[in-house]
């Protein structure tokens, strides 16, 4: 079937699932209704041709464009790249074409991670590895996603962060408070090459599409001066990474739905919601063994079974963290906050963004100020309205501080500080700031009226 015919199918209706996402320049429409008819069994032979296709290529490139990113090693920027773009391109294909692409070595950086002083290594692959890993991408995609199981929510199309704790959420709820909380040890740089590998064959017979996946994952690696190449792990930054990480997994996520577990897994992180403590318990050892069968650990200090009948009873799971209190009734209810990793990061983020001295006006401060914390409520909304009290008053407790060193204002009598009466919540609501506390309210009363 041509590719102009493809266009013309109406591909949600193919199946339940909805594959308006699939590049539809690679997959006809033949192809995808063998991908949803055969597709769990379907091992695919010959897909080097559309890899190195111009249009898998082009549209390869559209996507690493908008995703913008720093230079590799080699130092060219999306921009360089752009301006003498129908020469790389033609180069690219030609390489793929003719199996002498060879991948640079990617460029290792160290960020800090947000309130706190220890160092994440990120890969960084130069812009031409970026946009052939998406080629991958946009092939093997859809022939790996057909298998993937419902509870699985990272770096899938249509799935989110919120689908996942929508998920866990409804589970709670309906009585599921016995909560494997697991931390496997290092998963981005210890995963097995060669069991990832055999998991790929069962579905990619393509000897090239192999060899070149190979190739990633030995993909050198370029620390300052010093250079190596993995025996194992997959660099975090790079492309193809969460697709090869969820084709890992994929296989533990089949493996405890089938026995009848709760699971709830985004990327390497994951929980098991219980009935009852016996069936956590026998979970974790399930768990156990299948992570050592698949040369991986559980981190002995961060898993744990958390029980959500009790008060105090709790469990973090993507930034959000779920805890039981008693009240004065003696009745156990369950609440949601934010994770304190989540509140740290957001806290220093806000340092960054009102220091003790800024040359700005209040009126810029809060532009970009209300413009973090936007995305931030758009993401923690369902958390504790006390989280959110404490945060707005995190924030004006920094702009006030902010204000008296501007003024060279003194504290007040005594060494207790009266910014509050100087600068109320008034003052800066007026300023435009965006406070959290009237924007949950808000959410919170819109939601009653769609009741």
């Amino acid at each position: 079937m041509s590719n102009t015919a493809s266009h013309a199918i109406d591909w949600t209706t193919l199946t339940a699932r909805d594959w308006s996402w699939v590049e539809r320049s690679i997959w006809s429409g033949g192809m995808l209704n063998t991908l949803v008819t055969r597709g769990k069994e379907q091992v695919w032979y010959s897909l080097m041709d559309k890899v190195c296709r111009a249009e898998t290529l082009a549209a390869a490139c559209l996507r690493v464009s908008a995703n913008r990113g720093a230079p590799g090693i080699d130092g060219m920027t999306i921009s360089r790249y752009h301006k003498n773009l129908a020469h790389h391109q033609a180069t690219l294909h030609q390489q793929l074409a003719d199996r002498s692409y060879r991948p640079l070595a990617v460029r290792r950086t160290h960020i800090r991670k947000p309130g706190s002083k220890e160092l994440r290594p990120l890969g960084i692959p130069c812009v031409r590895d970026r946009i052939a890993q998406t080629a991958f991408k946009l092939v093997l995609e859809p022939v790996f996603e057909v298998t993937f199981a419902d509870c699985s929510y990272g770096f899938r199309p249509g799935c989110s962060c919120k689908d996942a704790l929508r998920e866990v959420d409804q589970l709670l709820k309906a009585g599921y408070r016995y909560v494997v909380d697991a931390d496997i040890q290092g998963f981005f740089d210890n995963l097995d090459h060669s069991i990832l590998m055999n998991r790929v064959r069962q579905r990619i017979s393509d000897g090239t599409v192999l060899e070149y996946l190979h190739r990633f994952l030995k993909q050198g690696i370029m620390d300052d001066l010093r250079y190596w190449e993995p025996e194992e792990g997959t660099p975090q930054g790079s492309v193809i990474s969460p697709l090869l990480a969820n084709v890992f997994l994929n296989e533990f996520d089949h493996f405890l739905c089938e026995r009848g577990y709760r699971l709830v897994r985004y990327a390497d992180d994951f929980v098991i919601l219980c009935s009852s403590a016996e069936e956590a318990q026998s979970g974790l050892h399930l768990v156990q063994d299948w992570m050592e069968t698949n040369k991986l650990t559980l981190h002995p200090t961060k898993t744990h079974i958390a029980n959500l009948h009790e008060s105090g009873g709790e469990f973090s799971f993507l930034g959000y963290r779920f805890k039981c209190h008693q009240n004065k009734k003696g009745q156990v209810r369950l609440h949601r906050f934010v994770a304190r990793k989540s509140l740290k990061k957001v806290k220093a983020r806000l340092r960054e963004l009102i220091p003790r001295k800024h040359g700005n006006s209040l009126e810029v401060i809060l532009t970009t100020v209300n413009r973090s914390m936007r995305g931030w409520f758009n993401y923690f909304c369902h958390a504790s309205v006390m989280d959110h009290e404490a945060l707005d008053g995190y924030i004006r407790r920094r702009l006030r501080r902010l204000l008296r060193k501007r003024t060279k204002r003194h504290r007040g009598s005594g060494g207790s500080p009266d910014d509050h009466l100087r600068w109320p919540n008034k003052f800066f609501e007026a300023h435009g700031y965006f406070s959290l506390v009237v924007a949950r309210a808000s959410m919170v009363q819109s939601l009653r009226g769609t009741q």
